[in-house]
This record gives C-alpha cells, sequence and structure tokens, in this order.
C-alpha cells in the first residue's frame, strides 16, 4: 500500500500536463476495466492527444457551446 501513496505523491508533484498524459496512460491500460459504450474515452484521449500536440489553439466556450447544441439536435 505505501508503494502507492509514494507513486501518487511523485504523481501530484507533475506538472498539471504531466498529470493528463499519466492518467491518460493508465485510463488506456484499463481496456476491460470500462464499458465505454458511447466510445467517451476514447474520445477524451484524442481531445487530449491533440491538446499535447498543439495546446496554442483551445477552443473557444461559444464554439463548445454550439457543437454540444448542434449535437443535441442530431
Amino acid at each position: 500500500m505505501s508503494t502507492i501513496l509514494e507513486v501518487t505523491k511523485v504523481a501530484l508533484d507533475l506538472l498539471e500536463r504531466e498529470r493528463a498524459a499519466l492518467a491518460a496512460n493508465l485510463l488506456d491500460s484499463l481496456t476491460g476495466a470500462f464499458s465505454d459504450e458511447d466510445e467517451g474515452i476514447a474520445e477524451d484521449l484524442r481531445r487530449n492527444a491533440e491538446i499535447e500536440a498543439n495546446p496554442d489553439q483551445p477552443i473557444l466556450l461559444a464554439q463548445l457551446d454550439s457543437d454540444i447544441q448542434n449535437r443535441r439536435s442530431c
């Protein structure tokens, strides 16, 4: 149990983007542990990779709201 606590302490000292990448890698390693019928985890991992590749192109809130409304309309 102390190993988990040690790993957690080290992980929390990482930069936010490093913690996000670590979390994505850990979730990806749990392929059978989650039911992802709507492929939400895969989408999150894809978006995380896009942000990692180009962090200077954030989406505007208005664009996000519009995208959400468009998805609900379908």
